[in-house]
């Protein structure tokens, strides 16, 4: 059962006090978090909040294209930065995780996949109602240590990224009211396009939350519109793809390729036309050597990372499938993709390698 967000908080907010307690305020502090508009909004609240902690070494890293948070890869490019400690925002909850030496806080909303071990600590959104986007669970818990009322702009970008304009958030009709609803809007799509761009500059964005002080100084960036008019003239073309549908279950499969991250945008377009259908768009152009894939599903009675997961596909077990009930995703070699397709009822003419 569900625990109320406003009875969780007080226990989140102490732990997440205890860890920070912890650290010495002059310690390497690492903010690694996802790309997206919560993710980089979560990312951009902590950066600038914990400078107001007293924190002199902070940086704000985004995850990479293509990039696992839990691999060793990404591992090894952030131990490559030296990090004292670590926050890990909007990227899951694993108990893959590589870095169990450093000390390292979990801000999430995701459906955890295990839980790290070594020195880490979970704060988790998932089963509270309402689940919190990462944006706003890192303003709730900076909010009693430090004046960060300036920057529930920045946290309301992440809202409105994930949950909509009409989130359940209680700051955001005071944020839409101060800043405008338009412009939070377009704060919103703008930060989103940059990283659906071929280019996936994610550092343009997050550098504007981290330096703004209102969603229109987003808004008003040429380079973000750029990005834009790009992203969708390739959702034009990906738009025309017909569904392919499996033969047992209820799925059905879009194939595109574009350097784009358009995938989840397709799936997301056809769950709506397929309300009946769990939607996994494949796109073969975005990551070299990969399928990108993203999965929706309007449907109460399938869970998708249970789904994905009880799958075998050996040694890529555990790195993909994670994410919410209703939307998930990953990145495997086609070869490891066309067999997810045939385990959920998919015919050779849904494949994407040659060789399957």
């Amino acid at each position: 059962m569900a625990v109320p967000l406003s009875a969780a908080l007080p226990s989140l907010r102490s732990a997440t006090r205890s860890f920070l307690d912890s650290l010495d305020r002059r310690a390497r502090l690492l903010v690694f978090c996802h790309f997206d508009a919560d993710g980089l909004s979560a990312g951009a609240v902590f950066g600038r909040g914990l400078k107001r902690l007293g924190f002199e070494n902070v940086e704000v890293v985004p995850s990479g294209r293509g990039e696992s948070a839990f691999s060793d890869s990404a591992g090894e490019r952030l131990l490559a930065r030296s990090p004292s400690a670590l926050i890990v925002t909007d990227l899951g909850v694993n108990a893959r995780w590589p870095l169990t030496d450093v000390p390292t806080l979990f801000v999430d909303h995701h459906r955890p996949d295990g839980f790290p071990g070594g020195r880490s600590v979970v704060i988790s959104g998932y089963d509270l109602d309402p689940i919190p986007t990462s944006a706003w669970l890192a303003f709730e818990l900076l909010a009693p240590l430090a004046d960060v009322d300036d920057l529930a702009w920045i946290a309301a970008v992440g809202v409105v990224g994930d949950l909509g304009e009409k989130a359940p958030w209680e700051r955001l009709a005071s944020v839409k009211k101060a800043y405008t609803a338009k412009w939070l809007k377009e704060a919103v799509a703008l930060v989103n396009a940059a990283r659906r761009s071929s280019a996936f500059d994610v550092e343009r964005p997050l550098r504007l939350l981290m330096t703004a002080d209102s969603p229109r100084a987003v808004a008003d960036d040429d380079v973000l519109h750029a990005y834009r008019q790009e992203v969708n003239a390739e959702l034009a073309v990906a738009r025309k793809a017909a569904p392919i549908f499996s033969a047992t279950r209820p799925f059905a499969l879009v194939k595109l390729r574009s350097a784009a991250q358009l995938h989840p945008l397709i799936a997301q377009q056809w769950r709506g036309r397929l309300p009946q259908h769990a939607v996994i768009a494949a796109n073969t152009g975005y990551a070299p050597g990969m399928v990108a894939f993203s999965a929706r599903t309007a449907r109460k009675d399938l869970n998708l990372p249970e789904v994905f997961q009880a799958v075998d596909l050996g040694e890529f077990n555990g790195t993909f499938g994670h994410g919410h009930d209703a939307a998930s995703g990953g990145h495997l070699p086609p070869r490891a993709f066309d067999a997810l397709l045939r385990a959920l009822g998919f015919g050779a003419g849904a494949f994407v390698s040659e060789s399957s």
